[in-house]
């Protein structure tokens, strides 16, 4: 692997640190101190003992994940514009603008312009300690750019061309113009079983399960862990 190639791996499990630092600090947390600051904010999370019921992780965790929530966010949400800034720190090499707004819509499951610590808790329960099945539909959502429930053509070569550009030239050094439309042509053909133009759910899950680098790509995140 060129030194280049492994500056860009670097910075993917920089971004996947990062979300894991949030779990992972300091343990010493005191959890009165914890409940007065959440009554601070603008945004007051839910009853931690209901977001420990709905996600993955333990109480103590979600005491240590708001910490953190809080200390990025004073304001208790994130717009999308601050959500672009925290994203480009990752990817300097190239330009990571469209691909984060994209994953804003992603993690902002209720549509309404910011991502609060609920939305934030449950993408990342998915995308740590989730299923491959929680997985997958994570990332048909965010391949659904529409929300309608199907992945167009368009939509996958938009995303596409999303990660090439905030992988930069330091990924694909050689990238020629119509690379990223030729890799969706590709893998679209194959998950369009009927060839009906769109991509359901099923397809997708189907598919990417009988794709080896997929479905070492959903490792990602429990490696790191």
């Amino acid at each position: 692997m060129s030194g280049c190639r492994k500056r860009c791996k670097r910075e993917i499990l920089r971004f996947a640190q990062y979300l894991l630092r949030l779990i992972t600090g300091s343990l010493h947390t005191d959890t009165v101190e914890d409940e007065m600051e959440m009554a601070t904010v603008r945004h007051r999370p839910e009853a931690l003992e209901l977001l420990e019921a709905q996600s993955k992780f333990t109480k103590k965790e979600l005491q240590i994940l708001y910490r953190g929530f809080k200390n990025e966010c004073p304001s208790g949400v994130v717009n999308e514009e601050t959500f672009k800034e925290i994203y480009s720190q990752f990817f300097p090499q190239g330009d990571s603008t469209t691909y984060a707004h994209f994953l804003f819509n992603a993690f902002d499951t209720d549509h309404n312009g910011s991502v609060s610590f609920e939305d934030f808790v449950m993408g990342l329960s998915i995308l740590l300690r989730g299923t491959v099945q929680e997985k997958l539909n994570w990332a048909f959502n965010l391949y659904d750019i529409n929300k309608d429930g199907y992945i167009t053509k368009e939509e996958m070569l938009d995303i596409m061309k999303a990660i090439y550009d905030m992988m930069g030239k330091c990924t694909y050094p050689v990238l020629k113009e119509d690379a990223p439309r030729q890799h969706v042509e590709t893998f679209f053909q194959k998950m369009d079983k009927n060839k009906d133009g769109v991509v359901t759910i099923d397809e997708f899950i189907e598919s990417c399960q009988k794709d080896e680098n997929i479905m070492r790509s959903m490792q990602l995140f429990e490696n790191v862990i």
